[in-house]
């Protein structure tokens, strides 16, 4: 009977207690697991929100930044059409008279005069011609010629 008694605690009442003692331990080892997971999840997570943060930021900045250039690039192109349309309407007559022949003689009147200063200053010079007079030459040359080039191939 004891040898009955003890194969009865040897085999089934061990195999249950060792079972319960295994499965508490397993259950916490898993428990632990499963903390560990959550706090490595949470951290993935926080991350991803950090970068998902940054991105929507960048975005915000960067919207912020092509509305301004847009803004920039339309003040820009009204500010040059209208510099065109200022210098397109200078040079059409207005319909006085004495004004429109005023506006035709300024700008030749003002070259003249500005050319017979330096042809006085030259006079005086005994015509030796300086490195800035030689520049001022070939200026004038240059403007003129390629005014005429350009003005030929329609530019």
């Amino acid at each position: 009977m004891m040898s009955a008694i003890f194969s009865f605690l040897g085999g089934s009442a061990f195999r249950m207690a060792w079972g319960e003692i295994a499965g508490y331990f397993q259950k916490r080892q898993e428990h632990a697991q499963e903390l560990e997971r959550m706090r490595l999840q949470d951290e993935l997570e926080r991350g991803r929100f950090d970068r998902d943060m940054a991105r929507l930021k960048l975005q915000s900045e960067l919207g912020v930044k092509e509305v301004q250039i847009a803004g920039d690039l339309a003040l820009q192109k009204t500010e040059a059409d209208a510099f065109v349309e200022a210098i397109k309407s200078a040079a059409k007559p207005i319909g006085i008279a004495w004004v429109d022949a005023w506006n035709g003689t300024i700008r030749p009147a003002a070259a003249s005069l500005a050319l017979a200063l330096w042809m006085f200053a030259l006079w005086k010079a005994g015509f030796v011609m300086g490195d800035w007079d030689r520049d001022i030459v070939g200026a004038i040359l240059g403007f003129f010629f390629a005014d005429r080039a350009l003005a030929r191939h329609g530019r």
